[in-house]
């Protein structure tokens, strides 16, 4: 018989989890509190890590990448406006691969249905009450009819940030989300910033705040607007458009105005504050957390996407390396994951700075750094057409 594991969520983390799940030999239901599955969202680039989970779990084949060629053409501006050669997240070590987060969602959507026996997904159903008993976990789940109770071998929290899951069976959010003082905006442009090139990556990166755009091959970019402040709880109060025009008041620069204007039109769009989830243990007794729910490294690391991915792999894998001991196989996938997660955490804060310069000396020791380092990929690119043109 097989055990059966509840994953609390339909997420990256979500379907990664169960698809590990089921290749270890679970049963695995999904329940999700949206009623649809989402698509689109803001650009995400996969590292080397999350491209091997990718095929780990059986989904690389569907996965769509949109690089442009050579990892297409950075610029960042200058106080003036003025555009200098930049570096771009693509041109990062590890040749990223450039998606929006539903690329990945709609591989793990076709990897979750590639198997005979189907999967059971239940949407507009949320858990309201977790008993882990010690032989199994007691589940009171909400949906459209009422509530019911059922009973699982797992939960597996991949619930996000504000993870439910995390709250009712490890305690408050503020025992764990560490606060940045900062917010993002992040959405999908109908259109490149005018004068650039469709593919081209953009950065205006001031004191206190930065705009971005990301470039694609095949689809227009997207954009974050990025910002510190020490009053986050204000920021949710009135428009969300009126605190970015007023958190970019005077940074009057084309990247700036364009995402502006660009946002009043945006059917849809993420307007959150930047956290990092620390905790001691990722999970406890039959209940375990992946993703941002366990260990968000947010935005500014990069790597949301490709540990998603990787948790869920990992998952799998240890199940399957401790068939018959579950405290056994959720420890060892902890200790596999744990290294590379602190490590990412504690890169986040140095990768802010590239995002979002602390003050005007961070500011320019930034654009020193990117200027050194474009020039740097310059001379490398050029040997490298060099040697290609040589004959041999």
């Amino acid at each position: 018989m097989h055990r059966r594991a509840l994953v609390v969520g339909l997420g990256i983390a979500g379907m990664s989890a169960a698809i590990g799940l089921r290749q270890a030999g679970w049963q695995p239901v999904i329940v999700e509190r949206a009623p649809q599955r989402r698509t689109g969202g803001y650009f995400v680039g996969l590292m080397p890590e999350g491209r091997q989970a990718a095929a780990d779990l059986g989904i690389a084949s569907h996965l769509h990448t949109r690089n442009p060629p050579g990892g297409g053409k950075a610029w960042s501006l200058t106080r003036r406006g003025a555009r200098e050669p930049g570096l771009g997240f693509l041109h990062q070590p590890g040749d990223p691969a450039a998606v929006v987060r539903g690329d990945i969602e709609a591989a793990l959507w076709q990897g979750l249905h590639e198997d005979e026996t189907g999967i059971d997904l239940r949407f507009a159903t949320k858990p309201v009450e977790i008993d882990d008993t010690g032989t199994d976990v007691r589940v009171l789940l909400e949906d459209a009819g009422g509530w019911y109770r059922e009973s699982f071998d797992l939960v597996v929290g991949a619930d996000g940030l504000r993870s439910s899951v995390r709250r009712t069976v490890f305690g408050p959010h503020e025992h764990y989300m560490t606060d940045w003082a900062a917010m993002i905006c992040a959405f999908q442009l109908q259109e490149q910033v005018p004068s650039f090139a469709r593919a081209d990556s953009i950065i205006s990166a001031r004191a206190g705040r930065g705009a971005l755009v990301f470039g694609f091959a095949d689809r227009p970019p997207t954009a974050l607007l990025t910002y510190r402040t020490e009053d986050v709880e204000k920021q949710f109060t009135g428009s969300r458009l009126d605190r970015l025009r007023a958190a970019f008041s005077g940074m009057d620069d084309p990247v700036v105005r364009h995402a502006l204007d660009a946002l009043e039109q945006a059917p849809e769009f993420l307007f959150d504050s930047v956290h990092q989830v620390k905790m001691p243990r990722w999970s406890r007794g039959r209940v375990v957390l992946v993703g941002d729910a366990a260990w968000c490294l947010n935005l500014y690391s990069g790597m949301g996407a490709t540990f998603a991915l990787l948790g869920g792999a990992e998952l799998g894998r240890a199940l399957r390396d401790n068939p018959g001991d579950l405290s056994a196989a959720l420890a060892a996938w902890e200790s596999r994951l744990r290294p590379s997660v602190t490590r990412h955490q504690r890169l986040a804060r140095v990768k802010r700075q590239l995002f979002v310069p602390s003050n005007r000396p961070a500011e320019a020791v930034r654009s020193v750094v990117v200027r050194l380092a474009a020039a740097a990929r310059e001379r490398r690119s050029a040997k490298g057409r060099a040697a290609q043109a040589s004959p041999s």
